[in-house]
């Protein structure tokens, strides 16, 4: 009986490296592809992909399986690297993962292993699939990622293998020292992949241009300086410049037409907390419910909710720093039902 192939999307992580050993260990065909989408050397001039890519072919090599690479830097500039400027200039705060996973992983990629005869493809996200190909929690609530894939065609996870979904992190660690994986304890990566470690300020001016304007209280108070609408998120409250007595200052607002960013004093400000949003997009994993719960962001757990007509969503409480451009994701039990974009 021939071999199911699978072909894996190697990162260069222990997450990717033991999915990939734990499927051959299953009996499939490995095959390890690494997606390069981002050219761009670091302070110390080395490409980051490219140290990447070494340590997927050193994990390789020590499995035993092919690897190959594929490029879709023009792909992503296109269908997530721009939308996120643009989402940026008109005063939102995008998540690019969900776009990644949605417009590349899932489907450039996703097309890319089967072009390759490949059965399934494999990612090492915390995440399942129950027997109907539903999207369901992973068993590790703090690396769980069904919050960046609920943007993702339900369609595409008939063709995917989530092998670590089961795992808590810890244990995938133990696996990969055990069997002497050279990425056992290679740091995860977090932010965004082509922001890295850099002040993400002077990185996002190298693509808007912003004009300095007022830090203003919901009052009319001027309490500052910004150097551009576009760069604040609402609950920010760091790297403001705003000091004196008192709680620190967060962003509750902005006006991003008259260049003004609103700020009051306190975490618990009112301003800060909404019972009720918009969402726009919309999609869909498993039909949507009247009464669910949901969650505004990634590290947040889910409170129980209202779905609405015309995109309303209203929370039985209030929500802190529900922000424009990020995602709503919505829940029935481990299950991920889809999700939207805050309007």
């Amino acid at each position: 009986m021939k071999k199911q192939v699978v072909v894996v999307g190697m990162s260069g992580g222990v997450d990717s490296s033991v999915s990939a050993l734990l499927l051959k260990q299953q009996g499939y065909e490995v095959i390890g592809l690494f997606m390069k989408n981002w050219e761009e050397t670091n302070q110390d001039g080395i490409c980051n992909a490219t140290r990447d890519y070494e340590d997927v072919a050193r994990v390789c090599e020590q499995i035993g399986i092919p690897y190959y690479s594929v490029n879709f830097t023009a792909e992503y500039q296109e269908s997530v690297f721009a939308q996120f400027v643009a989402d940026y200039r008109s005063g939102l705060t995008p998540n690019p993962d969900v776009l990644c996973n949605r417009e590349i992983k899932f489907k450039k990629f996703l097309d890319k292993a089967m072009a390759l005869g490949a059965d399934f493809l494999a990612t090492g996200h915390y995440c399942r699939l129950d027997g109907e190909g539903r999207l369901l929690r992973g068993v590790d609530p703090d690396k769980d990622q069904t919050y960046f894939l609920h943007a993702v065609p339900k369609e595409a996870f008939a063709r995917v293998l989530f092998p670590i979904g089961h795992l808590p992190k810890k244990e995938v660690r133990e696996i990969a020292r055990k069997h002497g994986i050279a990425t056992s304890e290679k740091k995860d990566s977090t932010g965004i992949c082509f922001i890295g470690k850099r002040d993400f300020r002077p990185f996002l001016a190298q693509y808007i241009h912003a004009t300095p304007g007022p830090f203003q209280t919901l009052d009319g108070k001027t309490v500052g300086r910004h150097e551009g609408a576009s760069f604040y998120t609402l609950g920010q409250r760091k790297g403001m410049g705003l000091g004196g007595e008192g709680e620190a200052w967060y962003v509750v607002g902005k006006d991003t037409q008259k260049n003004i960013v609103f700020v009051e004093r306190g975490a618990s400000h009112p301003a800060l907390w909404k019972r009720e949003l918009v969402m726009k997009d919309a999609s869909w994993i498993a039909p949507p419910l009247e009464r669910c719960t949901a969650k505004v962001r990634y590290r947040q757990k889910d409170s129980p909710c209202t779905l609405l007509e015309g995109g309303r969503v209203v929370f039985d409480e209030p929500q802190w720093a529900v922000t424009p451009g990020q995602s709503v994701v919505f829940y029935d039990g481990d299950i991920c039902l889809g999700g939207g974009v805050i309007l």
